[in-house]
């Protein structure tokens, strides 16, 4: 049995076409909503500062901590232009700096700490060998 081809009227008025106008309507309409201020990056980053700040990050890495603080700023700024993509990804990299200051920080920390027991070390060393001059 053949087929006749459908009309173009009987293609229009199906339920398969309205659905199809609808689901692109809505779509559209979808990507015309404004964008939402990226608030919990921005949150974030702020949270990742204070962290740093608190444990005293600037007197070992004054640098990336000020790289998250123009970060951050450049966040905000952006957000407040509706250029929200952009704040996004800013206060993720200023949450990203702020991670790492607080991570050069503590490895800077360890270090000291490391360099003064080896410097104990080194004294008791010292000190056993000059006991043990003694005796003999």
């Amino acid at each position: 049995m053949l087929r006749q081809p459908l009309s173009v009227q009987a293609i229009r008025g199906s339920p398969f076409f309205i659905a199809l106008a609808a689901a692109g309507v809505f779509a559209l309409a979808g990507c015309a909503t404004a964008p939402v201020p990226p608030t919990q990056a921005l949150q974030a980053a702020q949270s990742a500062i204070s962290n740093a700040e608190q444990a005293r990050v600037a007197d070992y890495a004054s640098a990336e901590l000020t790289t998250a603080r123009q970060k951050l700023l450049s966040a905000n700024t952006a957000a407040r232009e509706n250029r929200m993509v952009d704040a996004e990804y800013l206060a993720i990299e200023s949450r990203t700096h702020a991670e790492v200051a607080l991570a050069r920080a503590e490895e800077l920390k360890a270090k000291a700490v490391n360099d003064d027991m080896q410097q104990s070390i080194a004294t008791l060393k010292q000190e056993m060998q000059r006991a043990t001059g003694v005796r003999q």
